[in-house]
């Protein structure tokens, strides 16, 4: 007869499993390898998902502190009104009914020479491959004056969840006929298209609720992304209501003063009524940790299995990763996600990897109903992954039936990508 569950049962259960990644030769025996990944965002989901379902007799560990993921597509629609948080929030517990060990902890230390990975709670686990999906995090010393503290007043938004809501509030608490202000910063950066759509949203939700108030991005590059297709719809959209001020204009901004909400730039100081301060980025503080990064902040890897250049049998994939022409986003990264699973499987059985061939689709919202998108295909050459034919991008003259088809198709792709790599 079987035990009921109870708390301490499951606690049990899931100390039981942590456990076996550390267990002797003869449990290892029993299974084809150890594989810890960490990070449950798209890549790391993805990748520990189809790691299982490729090998069902692999160990699998997936470790992320978050129990809740917010997603950060479409998150720019939460900050504009259009849509509420809970819309963006997603679990492991399909991926642990799967036979995936989720570690509700932060990995804290990496020990490369025993293969093995340390939790904040003291648990060690075991791995024949490590495979680190964990996004970004921010170059701040490359921004004076912006901290934690900063983000409080200057929230930059692009990790999902509590900054998400923060600037959502600070938006709603502006005076009609105020300033909302949008600092990107150079490449690389997560989801290099997103701050425009950002702007686009902010600019309808204004239009809406404070039709007198105005949108300026300071902007530390000349292009961008999908430009001709953003700046006409600024133009068809919001009129005059957009100022963009580009790199070579003095948009750059050298640093900031929360006490004052002051944005400093190279020809010039700002200060808006509402702050939005993307700082520069780099690969998330584990990937440091492990010794993946280089001195760009980034990881280096082989593109045709992911492996690190640095660290031998650790892997890297989603934003943390130099991928040469391939986006860090979300679409992205879950394809390296299953790409990297395919390559460890191979590897583990001895056998020669294949060069991956991978598809990133990157989708943005305008207004409601107005979308466009830009898709593109991946190979390894050489170091990097470049681009190959049969990409595709929206036509900037396209008409608006044509705008409305792609706004519910991202729709659609967000429902698509969140099942498959959440359940």
């Amino acid at each position: 007869m079987n035990a009921p569950l109870t708390r301490r049962n499951a606690v049990l259960g899931i100390t039981a499993a942590a456990t076996s990644f550390a267990a002797p030769s003869i449990l290892r025996a029993q299974s084809a390898g150890r594989v810890v990944v960490i990070g449950g965002g798209f890549g790391g989901a993805a990748c520990a998902r189809a790691l299982k379902r490729a090998q069902a007799n692999l160990q699998v560990a997936l470790i992320e502190p978050n129990k809740v993921i917010t997603a950060c597509p479409f998150s720019n629609e939460v900050i504009a009104g259009m849509r509420e948080i809970e819309a963006q929030q997603f679990g492991h517990d399909k991926l642990a009914a799967e036979g995936v060990t989720v570690v509700a902890q932060a990995a804290t230390t990496i020990d490369t020479q025993k293969h093995s990975v340390t939790t904040a709670d003291g648990t060690a686990l075991a791995y024949d491959r490590l495979v680190l999906s964990p996004g970004i995090d921010f170059h701040i010393e490359a921004l004076p004056g912006y901290d934690d503290a900063a983000a409080e007043k200057m929230p930059h938004a692009w990790k999902a969840g509590a900054q998400t809501l923060l600037l959502r509030k600070q938006l709603e608490a502006m005076d009609d006929g105020g300033l909302f202000a949008i600092a990107i910063p150079a490449n690389p950066s997560r989801c290099p298209p997103a701050p425009y759509e950002r702007a686009s949203l902010i600019a309808h939700y204004l239009k809406t609720k404070k039709p007198r108030s105005k949108v300026l991005i300071l902007d530390a590059k000349d292009n961008f992304s999908q430009q001709r297709l953003f700046e006409k719809a600024w133009k068809e959209l919001y009129g005059d209501m957009i100022e963009r001020i580009a790199l070579s204009q003095g948009g750059r901004v050298t640093s900031v003063d929360p006490a004052t909400r002051t944005i400093v730039t190279e020809f010039g100081n700002y200060m808006p009524d509402v702050a939005n301060v993307i700082p520069p980025q780099r690969a998330g503080r584990i990937a440091e940790i492990a010794g993946t990064a280089d001195a760009t902040g980034w990881c280096p890897i082989d593109p045709a299995t992911f492996e690190s250049k640095l660290i031998k049998n650790i892997h890297v994939i989603g934003d943390a990763c130099l991928g040469g022409g391939i986006p860090k986003s979300a679409s992205a990264a879950s394809a390296q996600g299953k790409a990297c699973a395919s390559a460890i499987v191979g590897m583990l059985a001895g056998r020669a990897p294949e060069a991956p061939r991978l598809t990133g689709v990157c989708y943005n919202t305008v207004a409601p109903g107005y979308g466009f998108s830009l898709a593109g295909n991946y190979q390894p050459k050489g170091d990097i992954f470049a681009e190959v034919e049969g990409g595709a991008t929206s036509p900037v003259d396209a008409p608006r039936e044509l705008r409305a088809r792609e706004a519910a198709e991202a729709e659609r792709w967000f429902q698509t990508i969140t099942a498959d790599t959440f359940g």
